[in-house]
């Protein structure tokens, strides 16, 4: 395992190509770093969300509150979205799809369909959200269709050309929190979501062309968050092609110095990663 440091800066923001994998395969699947950041804006990073672009789909992971923002900063189409797929419901992840749907109905004047998966009560939770900050927005008609679908444990949904299974991690948040692993184009992404740590992603991460791993802390054991010595002690046994580190806190960042350049990515906001 190895991380390929060929970097360039490409409208400000930093890409990261696979040279050789993408040329013998002749695809190339982008995922954008639109906000890395944790619930309480440390480093000045906005919250957790990741746009992938692949031949089949574009998606998001995850959508927190400042979602909308990163996309405009970074000029992605929301229009361009198949779906949303949410780890758990916490609003630093979740927080952004009212402002999502209010950029559809007003703005962008959106027509395709729009697919939300999540774990179960994603719905309810989105409702009750949206008509807080926006009162009758569900109910005013739309042009296009808005679907939830959610997970049930370690069942794989087929979605517009993207495998998505979900493993449960540890996490309170009301309901199920969620590891996500994503299989298109002949390639993997995986993400912990926000989890302590669980022997459940040993299953999420092997092989993964990218493994996305929240890092709160250092050198601290939370039963809710993972810290890097954690995350560096599995490291072989995890077994993913590339690391990415993110949401780290701001006790995560005062040692980011420490971090093993030859085995870790670290995320930034408007980050690009080709794979």
């Amino acid at each position: 395992m190895h991380c390929d440091r060929a970097w360039r800066l490409v409208g400000g923001a930093e890409i990261k190509r696979s040279h050789e994998e993408g040329a013998a395969s002749g695809h190339i699947m982008r995922l954008t770093i639109i906000g890395c950041g944790d619930a309480f804006g440390a480093g000045g990073q906005l919250q957790t969300s990741f746009h992938v672009r692949s031949d089949r789909s574009t998606f998001l992971i995850d959508c927190g509150t400042s979602t909308l923002i990163g996309m405009r900063r970074l000029g992605l189409a929301t229009n361009d979205i198949d779906m949303v797929c949410v780890t758990h419901l916490h609003g630093d992840h979740f927080g952004g799809l009212p402002w999502l749907l209010i950029d559809a109905q007003y703005a962008s004047k959106r027509t395709r369909p729009l697919v939300i998966t999540g774990p179960r009560g994603t719905e309810a939770r989105f409702m009750i959200a949206a008509e807080a900050l926006y009162p009758d927005i569900t109910k005013c008609p739309r042009a296009f269709e808005l679907r939830f679908i959610e997970y049930e444990e370690r069942t794989p949904l087929e979605l517009n050309g993207v495998t998505l299974t979900p493993f449960e991690v540890k996490h309170p948040s009301g309901a199920p929190p969620y590891a996500l692993r994503f299989e298109l184009d002949g390639k993997a992404i995986a993400f912990t979501g926000d989890t302590g740590w669980t022997d459940s992603l040993y299953a999420v991460a092997p092989d993964a062309d990218l493994f996305i791993s929240e890092c709160f802390q250092y050198d601290v054991t939370l039963p809710i968050h993972l810290d890097y010595k954690a995350i560096d002690a599995n490291y072989e046994r995890l077994g993913a092609k590339q690391v990415l580190l993110t949401h780290m806190g701001e006790a995560m960042l005062a040692q980011i110095d420490k971090v093993d350049a030859s085995r870790y990515l670290i995320a930034q906001d408007g980050m690009a990663l080709d794979l």
